[in-house]
């Protein structure tokens, strides 16, 4: 199974932690508000998650 990363949006504090450790830039924060994850660039290493100090950012098997 392949794995993507999803995050909580409502508890996103838009820090750019999760976006400096992407490996393919399929992170972005649009107008300083929340993390988004293009799921098309996405890759589920999984450093994102890890990388977030409020722990809201999960990988999610997908088909």
């Amino acid at each position: 199974m392949k794995r993507k990363a999803t995050v909580i949006t409502k508890a996103c504090v838009a820090c750019g932690c999760c976006m400096k450790v992407c490996p393919r830039d399929a992170i972005t924060i649009p107008n300083g508000v929340f993390a988004n994850i293009d799921q098309n660039l996405c890759i589920g290493c999984g450093l994102c998650s890890k990388a977030c100090p409020a722990s809201i950012i999960s990988l999610e098997e997908v088909n």
